[in-house]
């Protein structure tokens, strides 16, 4: 007998494990194979670019890639010393902040600028998308504020162009933000939404926001410039860019063309800048402007007392050139700015 109670205490100490598994082990796994992992946190826009190689090459390409390190905004905040820059140039997620609420500044990855994660990331985890996937690595949630206005108000209201698109005809049609700046690859929606955020950076949205014109009245030659497919003033939001029109002589055929001349600049300028009137062209404005001659006393003036200036006769030649920073070394030749854009060219002839 006292042989057995070795084997009998194994056995007994078996019949337990077996009972307190069967008791408390089953509803354990149960529970394992019910619950869903939780969505990653997503940190760094890197971490997107394995599955979705096309569309983060095509942010890259984009302003919105180079909010924080482009050129011309270093240089124009400061190297962001201007810290109410740093709001809108590398903010934190939309979705965090508030949709249609002003966004806040973050403090890691500023690098990205507005980045996957500024517009897509949610709270707690997991990506805002146009659909939900939890088998998906990036645990994509619907959400139809993605592709709303109000998801760009918190940037992109700074300088009132949502409320602009808001007033315009634009807004009445359900034209939206992304129909102009993230229209279907292809034009195709199976095949999702161009990322690169292109606006003033493409020359064909350029082309397409104005329409320059220009005939003889009594002699005297009147241009327009009318903001005929901007849905918002042209330009649009940062105040560093410009539109400027330029003319000259129409130089006959051999000869040398003139210097030009600057004749009207489109501009909302900084808070700093109170001397300098805004001359945006609003949405749906029509511009008159009549080609004349200013004082050489100042050639570097971009604003002219149009009372000072004298009608032109005789053919000309009228250009509109687009920039991203609102200086120009030369008046004389706009071309020579590597930043400066040739929008629009007209030829007037009596």
């Amino acid at each position: 007998m006292n042989a057995l109670r070795p084997v009998l205490g194994l056995l007994l100490l078996g019949v337990s494990v077996w009972f307190a598994l069967g008791l408390f082990g089953s509803e354990g796994s149960e529970g394992s194979e019910g619950s869903e992992a939780a969505p990653t946190v997503f940190t760094d826009s890197a971490s997107c670019a394995q599955c979705h190689e096309a569309t983060y090459a095509e942010w890259q390409g984009g302003q919105h890639s180079t909010s924080w390190t482009g050129e011309a905004v270093r240089e124009i905040s400061n190297d962001f010393a201007n810290q109410d820059c740093i709001d809108c140039h590398a903010p934190q997620p939309v979705f965090a902040t508030g949709i249609g609420e002003r966004v806040l500044p973050r403090t890691l990855n500023r690098v990205d600028g507005v980045d996957c994660i500024t517009c897509h990331a949610l709270p707690g985890g997991g990506v805002a998308a146009s659909f939900t996937d939890a088998s998906v690595p990036c645990g994509p949630v619907e959400r139809t504020e993605l592709i709303s206005v109000e998801h760009c108000v918190g940037c992109h209201n700074q300088h009132q162009t949502v409320d602009q698109w808001r007033s315009s005809r634009w807004a009445e049609q359900r034209i939206t933000c992304i129909d102009c700046h993230m229209p279907y690859r292809d034009g195709d929606p199976s095949k999702g939404r161009l990322h690169g955020m292109h606006g003033g950076s493409s020359l064909e949205n350029l082309k397409s926001a104005t329409e320059l014109r220009g005939a003889s009245e009594d002699g005297i030659w009147m241009l327009e410039l009318e903001n005929v497919g901007a849905g918002h003033s042209f330009p649009a939001d940062e105040r560093s860019r410009t539109a400027d029109i330029f003319w000259r002589p129409l130089a006959p055929a051999g000869e040398e063309p003139a210097a030009w001349t600057h004749l009207h600049r489109f501009r909302s300028p900084y808070r700093s800048e109170v001397d300098i009137p805004d001359t945006l062209l609003q949405v749906h404005e029509t511009r008159r402007i009549v080609v004349q001659r200013f004082p050489e006393s100042n050639p570097g003036e971009m604003y002219h007392d149009v009372e000072l200036g004298v009608p032109v006769e005789g053919p000309v030649e009228v250009v509109l050139y687009y920039k991203r920073s609102p200086f120009y070394l030369d008046l004389s030749d706009p071309a020579a700015e590597a930043d400066a854009v040739l929008v629009h060219r007209i030829d007037l002839r009596p």
